[in-house]
């Protein structure tokens, strides 16, 4: 701790050193400060400096800063360098492990919306639907663009849905691609985690990452034309951070089919509805012979089971524990059956293209787009031999489960601008297309015994956009120049759910037919049914197979007066019709007021709106859930339905139909330029009230609805059912404040940038709760605790940054120090110890700061290196309470957003341009 402390200490006392020295060096210069970096996002009169922009817009040079950061993908570059964005890797949470859900400002990854070149990016066809920050919703997978693709990223902090529609509630995140020319770039990057919290049988060193980029552009005739290609390559290894599996592993029954097996009987062969064995006394007979060869059993409990003469009988004596026995026996140790909790396997391909070509002095065809292709594979929880869901006729010893996703991703956007009689016009075609197929291993349909295959197609999801934009713009030369804007929009949409092969999600009888809900099940020895569908993650059914389209319809006009040099003022309206829940107008009014040449003061205003994610309207599905409540604080691997609004269920408990969340918001702040000390200085206050938000509800237990929907429960098979519902009103409050300095002296360039983002979002007002469901108990389950703290504390509301860059020639070193506030663990556990759980006890997860470092030499114009280290002190969440941990698996929370659960990452990165 104490080195961590001086790390910082110096950064701290470097940054103002160098300020102190920077700005001596520039009285005795006779050079300027260097050209303030320029924004587009926020205004379409064109660029302007980020200090004289009317919103809070930052800019992150990725082109040029990707030799020394130690991030390669954009969410976890954002992460590191923009206090206000928070992305992290997820574990054993199905498709989210694959997709790292996106927030900005504290809001949800489905109130941020994506640009791409200034054009709407597609969502993901992924809802998340499991226990990680961001529940409930559909973000854009970032994941899908190679970072070695772009050239800069601007991220607009304010309200935008009047200028850029639907989403953009918390803000903008632009994308902008390169167009370099004449020359191919690259990179080869290998790196792992090294650190002694790795717990598998291959030491201190996994999660090894190796990742190629490649980049080429080149000219397309005389007037200006290009072409840019990105090609990413990236095979990532899982990390593993389970603790020691700690509880129950082996009955007395597993340890006498164990030496059953050995002598060439198996006795699930025996049987396959215990309470109707055709000869129960042969099975009976066996387990009194082989129970002899269980040499750990006492000499007392042996003569119990002898004395047994009754499948009943037996039942009662065998259900013993005898784990740490029954390893010695076998050649086991409790870690082979941990769970694999960290970062998921992944193989990563991606390639993506930017081009223009001018057909005339004033217009030009472009098109930009690409694909990419995911392959990622995550465990789920172990099937324990002692467990009725594991088959131990072909599982003897239980099985870890793998959920394999295939994840494409299309884009292509098209289209011509340029100038007639002095407007810009832009005329495009923006298409997006995103799926994921399930594809399940090393599992089983448990329900079909031994007919049981290993591998299913589980079905998948995918979403199509297609956007159509026109826009005109033009500048009038009246006080100090008015910009005046239009332009429209249609967007038309589509969800699809494909179904899964019908092992993959049917519950077969003892006979090997599909379970017509009163033919006889098959049971494992102690009586227990054996469910259906595929462990870990069942089928999407037929019934959730759904084809849906809707479309959208907007116009849009945005004027920006400037009125005199120092009163800048931009008006923008959008009105929007969806086809699913009607229309919405909103409006924005934002200002800068040049109080002094280099100082700023700059407000907005605005209402804003996002339509419900088709994906939300229409998502349903059945998955097996690890559901905690106070009743059942340990939690309980239970079978849920998630339901769409015009379901049956949906009905029967009276839920309304979804629509759109508006908000209104407020931002406040001012920028600050000491051009000789080359300091900026900026600060945003922001508020912003959301009503009518959708959230995901809790799980509905059948016990907990009336005897109609108990019916209806049983007749999907599960035991609890979740909603898509306009539950609540939220409202956030925030500052972001941002100190840059840059020093040129003897040779050496010097960086500094201090970032700190501090945030709280609060429920506001009464749960909006179906009239059904308004009783206490009920209303705890519509808007849960567990709900409220994924919405208010999940997320750290203090986050920080500071980092240096100094270079030296050929030489460069980047040091960053990031401070994570501290997060609330979601589930609800016995803080106390006493006994008594609470309806608000969670666990605390306290701040930390993370360290990175990296250090890159150029030794050609051609060829450079590049050493670092990510979380250099390998700093760690607080660990979980032992209410939390599932049998020590979950030594670190996975329902909060700190920084993840991986540790210090240290790579190295071979640089290359021809």
């Amino acid at each position: 701790m104490k080195n961590k402390k001086t790390i910082l200490s110096a950064s701290v006392l470097f940054f103002l050193g160098t300020y102190a020295f920077g700005q001596e060096k520039e009285k005795d210069s006779v050079k300027t400060n260097s050209v303030e970096e320029v924004v587009v996002l926020g205004s379409r009169a064109g660029a302007r400096s980020k200090t004289d922009s009317p919103v809070p817009v930052d800019v992150f040079n990725i082109k040029e800063s990707s030799v020394v950061l130690p991030q390669s993908s954009i969410g976890q570059i954002l992460n590191a360098v923009a206090p206000s964005f928070t992305s992290t890797i997820q574990t054993n949470s199905d498709g989210t492990d694959h997709l790292d859900p996106a927030q900005l400002r504290g809001l949800g990854p489905d109130q941020v919306l994506v640009l791409v070149n200034g054009k709407r990016r597609h969502t993901s066809a992924l809802v998340n639907v499991n226990g990680t920050p961001g529940r409930g919703t559909i973000g854009t997978d970032l994941n899908s663009i190679p970072s070695f693709a772009l050239n800069r990223i601007e991220v607009l902090r304010d309200g935008a849905s009047a200028q850029y529609g639907s989403d953009a509630i918390a803000g903008v995140i632009n994308l902008e691609l390169k167009k370099d020319i004449g020359k191919l770039t690259g990179q080869v990057s290998y790196g792992g985690n090294l650190t002694p919290t790795a717990n598998d049988h291959t030491g201190n060193f996994d999660g090894q990452n190796i990742q190629v980029d490649l980049n080429y552009g080149n000219k397309i005739g005389s007037r200006g034309g290009f072409y840019n290609i990105t090609w990413s390559s990236q095979f990532r290894n899982p990390t593993f951070r389970a603790g020691t599996e700690s509880g129950a592993i082996y009955n007395a029954y597993n340890a006498i089919e164990k030496r059953a097996l050995d002598g060439g009987v198996n006795l699930s062969s025996l049987f396959t509805n215990i309470n109707s064995v055709p000869n129960s006394q042969q099975l009976i007979n066996y387990i009194h012979q082989y129970a002899q060869g269980v040499s750990y059993f006492s000499q007392d409990f042996q003569n119990q089971i002898q004395g047994a003469n009754t499948i009943t009988a037996l039942q009662g004596l065998l259900k013993g524990d005898v784990t740490d026995q029954e390893l010695a026996y076998r050649g086991l140790n409790r870690k082979d059956f941990n769970m694999q909790v960290g970062q998921s396997k992944l193989n990563n391909h991606q390639l993506f293209a930017n081009i223009e070509v001018p057909v005339s002095d004033n217009w030009k065809v472009y098109s930009f787009g690409g694909y990419s292709f995911r392959h990622g594979s995550s465990g789920g929880f172990y099937r324990r031999p002692n467990q009725s869901r594991t088959f131990t006729g072909l599982y003897l010893d239980g099985y870890l489960p793998q959920i394999g996703t295939d994840i494409q991703d299309l884009s292509l956007s098209a289209g011509i601008k340029g100038n007639w009689d002095g407007w810009d016009i832009d005329f495009s075609n923006t298409f997006g297309q995103n799926s994921f197929t399930y594809n399940i291993r090393n599992t089983g349909n448990t329900s079909l015994r031994f007919a049981s295959p290993d591998e299913f197609d589980a079905g998948g999801l995918r979403f199509s956009q297609n956007t159509i934009n026109l826009d005109f713009s033009k500048k009038y030369d009246v006080w100090s120049g008015i910009n005046i804007a239009f332009g429209g929009e249609h967007r038309y949409e589509n969800f699809k759910i494909t179904q899964g092969e019908e092992a993959s999600y049917e519950t077969y009888d003892a006979a090997g037919n599909v379970w017509n809900n009163t033919s006889p099940r098959a049971t494992d020895f102690f009586g227990n049914v054996l469910p259906g569908g595929s462990q870990v993650f069942g089928g999407f059914k037929p019934v959730n197979a759904v084809n849906k389209n809707r479309q959208a319809v907007a116009a849009y006009a945005d004027v920006e007066f400037n009125f005199t040099d120092w009163l800048l003022v931009d008006a923008a309206a959008r009105y929007e019709n969806y086809s699913d829940f009607g229309s919405t107008f909103n409006y924005k009014l934002a200002s800068r007021i040049k109080v002094a040449p280099d100082f700023n003061v700059r407000l907005a205003g605005s209402t804003g709106f996002r339509a419900p994610s088709i994906h939300q309207i229409y998502y349903n599905v059945t998955s097996t859930l690890f559901v905690t409540s106070p009743q059942f604080p340990v939690g309980r691997l239970l079978d849920v339905g998630t339901f769409s609004n015009d379901s049956e269920i949906a009905g029967l408990l009276e839920m309304p139909k979804l629509k759109q969340e508006t908000s209104k918001s407020a931002s406040v702040g001012f920028t600050y330029r000491i051009p000789s000390a080359s300091l900026t200085f900026t600060a945003d206050g922001y508020f912003t009230r959301i009503n009518n938000r959708i959230i995901l509800t809790d799980q509905f237990l059948r016990s907990d609805v009336p005897a109609a929907a108990q019916i209806a429960f049983d007749a999907q098979g599960v035991n609890g059912a979740q909603f898509f519902t306009n539950a609540i009103d939220t409202e956030t409050k925030g500052v972001d404040v941002v100190i840059s300095h840059n020093a040129r002296f003897s040779g050496f360039k010097l960086d500094n940038n201090f970032a700190i983002n501090i945030s709280e979002t609060k429920k506001v007002g009464n749960t909006h709760s179906s009239g059904l469901l308004q009783s206490p108990n009920l209303e705890k389950i519509y808007f849960s605790e567990k709900s409220r703290v994924y919405l208010e504390e999940a997320v750290p509301r203090v986050k920080a940054s500071l980092s240096h860059t100094l270079s030296w020639k050929n030489a460069s070193i980047y040091l960053r120090n990031t401070y994570f506030g501290k997060v609330t663990g979601a589930d609800i556990i016995d803080v106390n110890g006493d006994g008594v759980v609470g309806f608000n006890e969670h666990q605390q997860i306290g701040a930390k700061i993370v360290t990175d470092l990296s250090l890159a030499y150029q030794f050609t114009k051609n060829v450079g290196l590049t050493l670092g280290v990510n979380n250099l002190f390998d700093v760690y969440p607080d660990k979980n309470l032992a209410a939390s941990t599932n049998n020590d698996q979950f030594i670190y929370s996975r329902s909060t957003s700190q920084f993840g659960q991986n540790g210090r990452y240290v790579f190295t990165r071979l640089n290359f341009n021809f």
